[in-house]
């Protein structure tokens, strides 16, 4: 199929649903073109780690047979992916690690409210080794490339997930987010990419996952997109015991956000890392917060008060990784920096990390007040651009920490929080790399936040930038 702006699977994903309900494109032809697609990429952006070829295809006939009988459902008919930390029945959880993992018996919740709103899952996307890093690469499936520049990252640990929506290998793709993982390859692969409120997405069977770091969400190229894949994923496993009031993220997407007063906050928290902060990033930030003040906002700069967030999220970061590491059914394979983060959350057990867990809502109330003068906090999402391929191997743990710490140094503290976020493209750097600026909001307030993101979209429309084709779909060699 041609990549043509006429192409329907060029399409976002909200309008791919809709060509769908018109007749005017089949699922199994949206099926099949993005299949094609992973496969003529599969060296070049090397997107993905398992693609369920056979039994997408089924399921767009199945689709096919839906529609033409006159059935609805949101995303009936239109593929999407999902990362390899989210359970796909009869696939293996790899979560970026090498060696012989089972197949899942059964989906994740989340993967479970997808198939009910009629998406068609044609794979799952690379990740990192056990979600640690921002960068998607590792001996278990190579580099996974940014199609922006594939010398560059797309960032991590939602790597595959944003490489293969900036390329239109899929119109939207689930990403999970336990210190960035969605908003950081979204910031560098020019994607919206939304964190939500914990518990707003299940993350079962992975209860508590990361000790409550780690939520799953969508990335888009839209943010209607985004909102729509939000609103189809969410809701809780019954078994989970956090319930929130259901939203509309599809409605707040349409919706005017109001004037509201952001704080713009430049300073990131405290890492122990110099996190300096580029030139062209800051360039790209202001000029956002410009565009913000243009559409009749309130911008001050401001300063929320972190405090020593690192000794909340360092214990429960590491015990994350200590208890997927101890599934892991040949730990040999696992990376040294992983066996060495292993080491380090069983360490912080115990006593350390329920003190960790017992400072969030010290943490709620002394940030929380930030939100009694300001109703968003706009921050870059990064510090630095996306990394060129092969900038970690061969680092020290240490090392590998402290310069993950300065290039991205302002997402991790709403994981600890368990506050929302959103990423929305600001521009690009003098080289032609995406940058990215968040959105942050108290609890619950994801509605507030996607108006706002769709407000700016309205005035920058950054979905109208693509990479080029050459570097996306170019043949091996």
């Amino acid at each position: 199929m041609s990549t043509t702006d006429h192409d329907p699977a060029d399409l976002g994903l909200a309008a791919q649903a809709r060509a769908l309900r018109e007749g005017s494109v089949s699922a199994g032809e949206l099926v099949r073109a993005s299949l094609d697609r992973i496969e003529a990429t599969r060296t070049t952006l090397n997107a993905f780690r398992h693609v369920r070829a056979e039994e997408a295809l089924a399921e767009a006939e199945e689709a096919d047979r839906r529609l033409a009988a006159g059935e609805t459902a949101p995303l009936l008919g239109v593929p999407v992916a999902v990362k390899d930390d989210t359970d796909l029945a009869g696939l293996p959880t790899h979560f970026g690690t090498a060696g012989d993992i089972r197949p899942a018996v059964a989906d994740g919740e989340a993967v479970s409210r997808l198939r009910a709103a009629g998406a068609v899952i044609v794979g799952k996307t690379n990740a990192c080794e056990l979600g640690q890093w921002a960068f998607t690469e590792g001996p278990a499936f190579g580099a996974t490339r940014n199609p922006w520049n594939r010398h560059h990252t797309p960032g991590g640990s939602s790597g595959g997930s944003a490489a293969a929506v900036a390329a239109r290998l899929v119109p939207a793709a689930l990403g999970s987010d336990g210190a960035g993982s969605i908003r950081i390859p979204a910031s560098w692969t020019n994607l919206v990419g939304i964190k939500p409120q914990r518990g707003r997405v299940s993350v079962h069977p992975y209860d508590d996952c990361f000790e409550g770091l780690t939520v799953n969400g969508p990335l888009a190229r839209t943010v209607e997109d985004a909102a729509l894949l939000l609103d189809a994923a969410a809701g809780a496993h019954p078994r989970e015991g956090l319930r929130l009031p259901a939203i509309d993220a599809s409605a707040a997407a349409r919706r005017d956000p109001g004037r509201l007063r952001v704080a713009l906050a430049w300073r990131p928290p405290f890492t122990a890392a110099p996190a300096p902060l580029h030139p062209d990033i800051r360039r790209a930030v202001t000029a956002l917060a410009d565009t913000l003040a243009r559409l009749g906002h309130t911008v001050e700069e401001a300063r929320p008060r972190y405090g020593l967030m690192g000794l909340s999220f360092l214990p429960r970061a590491t015990a994350g990784v200590a208890a997927y590491a101890d599934r892991h059914p040949e730990p040999g394979l696992l990376d040294p920096r992983t066996l060495g983060a292993t080491r380090t959350g069983r360490r912080l057990g115990g006593p350390v990390l329920r003190a960790a867990r017992a400072r969030e809502a010290r943490q709620h109330r002394r940030i929380g007040v930030m939100f009694t003068a300001y109703d968003v906090v706009l921050t870059p999402t990064t510090a630095s651009p996306p990394p060129r391929i092969g900038t970690f191997d061969r680092m020290s743990a240490l090392r590998t920490d402290t310069t993950m710490a300065a290039a991205c140094p302002y997402t991790w503290p709403w994981n600890v929080l368990g506050w929302p976020g959103v990423n929305v493209p600001a521009g690009f750097t003098g080289s032609g790399l995406p940058v990215g600026a968040q959105l942050l909001g108290p609890g619950g307030g994801e509605e507030r936040l996607i108006s706002l993101a769709a407000q700016l979209e309205d005035e920058l429309r950054w979905f109208e930038r693509r990479p080029h084709r050459p570097t996306v779909l170019e043949a091996a060699g």
